[in-house]
């Protein structure tokens, strides 16, 4: 996916839920009209795993991220990590609209995977570009954007289809927000018996 780092790697569409199941705070990015911008979300989930794998997130009628979506009809949803709190919590605070310059305040870089025209954050621990399913109630009534997941990568130092939290290191746990830009880590393994 990126050029030079060879431990991004694609990973299985049957397995994408596995990226989201932990309930992490996500980073939504997108591209229209030679704007991109990202976002933090804490609202996000699975809706489906097939034919077509799907994904859900709210995104409040004022953020400009949602502004771009609904041009562009593409999203990305990305799975920072602790060592990109603070960028997370800036992304979460600031506006696009205001900053033009956004992203680069917040400490975040760009990338574009092939054949995608959507901007994705480096360091995350995995990645997803989404294709708008328009449901036009949903998005106005509710903030509710559906988005079928078209393609998906994961930073195998911490994902290889199953999370390495233990192996990974402390600065690769998920975060998920509580409040006011306190956020938790993803704890400690726990396995129920057979």
């Amino acid at each position: 996916m990126e050029r030079g780092r060879p431990l991004i790697r694609q990973i299985s569409l049957d397995k994408y839920y596995r990226l989201m199941n932990t309930g992490p705070t996500v980073l939504v990015s997108a591209r229209a009209g030679g704007r991109s911008n990202v976002m933090a979300a804490a609202w996000a989930g699975i809706v489906d795993f097939a034919p077509t794998p799907k994904v859900s997130v709210v995104l409040d009628k004022a953020t400009y991220t949602r502004e771009l979506i609904e041009q562009s009809g593409y999203f990305g949803l990305q799975v920072p990590v602790v060592s990109q709190v603070d960028m997370v919590a800036a992304l979460g605070s600031r506006s696009g609209r205001n900053d033009p310059d956004k992203v680069a305040h917040c400490g975040a870089a760009l990338f574009y995977p092939e054949k995608f025209d959507v901007p994705l954050v480096r360091g995350c621990a995995g990645w997803m570009v989404c294709k708008l399913i328009p449901e036009p109630h949903n998005q106005q009534e509710h903030d509710l954007f559906i988005g079928a997941v078209l393609d998906a990568w994961a930073d195998d130092i911490v994902f290889d289809g199953h999370w390495k939290f233990d192996s990974a290191g402390p600065q690769w746990r998920t975060l998920h927000h509580v409040a006011g830009g306190h956020f938790y880590a993803i704890g400690e393994e726990v396995t129920a018996r057979s």
